[in-house]
């Protein structure tokens, strides 16, 4: 589902009236009735018309249900009602749908100078989703770092250092790097029988 926002032009945090009056403008400019019955754009118009009518209704439950974005957290289920910008709510709905490559796009497209604390983290999640836990979770780091009372990026870092599995969504352990003890012992006893068929020869 397209971010109802981003379907009437306006920003997440316009008043109820500067949606209202988008809305109307909108409904105006695409009503099915504008078109004449062999004209090939009234189904089109009716299309958008149904998007439009959509958006706006779905603003206004999450508006009356006291949430503004209606999405939790970039790791889903978190209870942290978003309310920052429209473009990292994009951003978020599109992780929320596993668009990350989408995701990803608009976040590099966001200049250097404007990555905050928040593109650290989406950014951090993106590569965990994508399976680079090590660099996703130094992301994550470095948002607690800029933004130390941010309880979403302070409860994500926590779970992801100390558990062995991801939050978001997936049961796959984390792929520890290098070998373990059990690792050196089978390759010392690979090695043993290799070297006793040798001997063989």
């Amino acid at each position: 589902m397209k971010d109802p926002y981003t379907v009437l032009g306006v920003s997440m945090n316009a008043s109820d009236d500067d949606i209202k009056k988008a809305y109307r403008a909108l409904a105006k400019k695409y009503h099915p009735d504008n078109y004449d019955d062999n004209n090939p754009l009234k189904d089109l118009a009716a299309e958008k018309m149904r998007e439009i009518n959509n958006a706006y209704d779905t603003i206004q439950k999450q508006r009356t249900s006291g949430n503004r974005s209606g999405n939790t957290g970039a790791g889903g289920g978190s209870g942290y009602t978003y309310s920052g910008s429209a473009e990292y709510m994009r951003i978020r709905t599109f992780i929320n749908q596993s668009r990350y490559p989408e995701a990803n796009r608009y976040l590099e497209m966001i200049p250097q100078a404007n990555r905050g604390a928040e593109w650290f983290f989406l950014k951090g999640v993106v590569l965990i989703k994508t399976g680079w836990m090590m660099d996703g979770t130094e992301y994550i780091r470095k948002a607690c770092e800029m933004d130390p009372s941010n309880a979403e990026y302070r409860t994500t870092y926590n779970n992801l250092t100390n558990s062995a599995y991801s939050p978001y969504g997936s049961s796959r352990p984390v792929r520890s790097v290098g070998c373990s003890g059990c690792d050196i012992c089978m390759g010392l006893m690979c090695m043993d029988c290799l070297c006793d068929c040798m001997r063989c020869m």
